[in-house]
């Protein structure tokens, strides 16, 4: 389906000259290009598309969503198999 998927920035470190990091969705941790969104702060949400950071979110607004994407059921759908699962 390839929606933009919320999630937290849980951490932010350079990786051959690329800014990435890891994204928490819920649960599910992935590593994450943060190049497109160069503000980002650990703590911040953003809208993740295809592996790409596309754009900051407010924390409520990515709640919401991930409230609905939980809903339907969709987020190990779009996310795929996890890299980590956080407690």
């Amino acid at each position: 389906m390839c929606l933009g998927i919320p999630g937290k920035v849980t951490e932010i470190y350079e990786q051959q000259g690329i800014t990435m990091g890891k994204v928490d969705f819920g649960g599910i941790q992935k590593e994450i290009c943060l190049a497109y969104v160069p503000e980002i702060e650990v703590g911040e949400y953003t809208i993740v598309h295809v592996g790409f950071a596309i754009t900051r979110l407010d924390e409520e607004s990515a709640m919401e969503t991930l409230a609905l994407i939980d809903e339907l059921g969709i987020l190990e759908e779009e996310l795929g198999v996890p890299d980590e699962v956080s407690d």
